[in-house]
């Protein structure tokens, strides 16, 4: 017998995908406000490399996003989660 229900195999496999679709967004959103911002650097103050204030906070936006969504499936995905609720269900008995 499957130790994951196949509906809760679903809503995880839901749950990874929008947070993958949302990391995807961050990457692209990240990579275009890092070249606008670079561009009005150069044009406005040259000899400034204020940008790279914003490569940095984007860069802990995306690596935070990254670790949430593939950090999490390797350590705490919907393996783990049955584990946990089979011991939780066996301490009961």
């Amino acid at each position: 017998m499957d130790p994951i229900p196949s509906e809760m195999r679903q809503r995880e496999a839901r749950r990874y995908v929008k947070a993958l679709r949302e990391f995807y967004g961050l990457v692209l959103l990240s990579l275009g406000a890092i070249a606008v911002t670079g561009v009005v650097n150069l044009v406005t103050s040259p000899g400034r490399w204020w940008f790279l204030w914003v490569v940095f906070g984007m860069g802990v936006a995306v690596l935070y996003s990254g670790l949430r969504v593939f950090g999490r499936s390797r350590h705490f995905g919907a393996d783990w989660e049955a584990r946990q609720i089979q011991r939780y269900l066996e301490r009961d008995r």
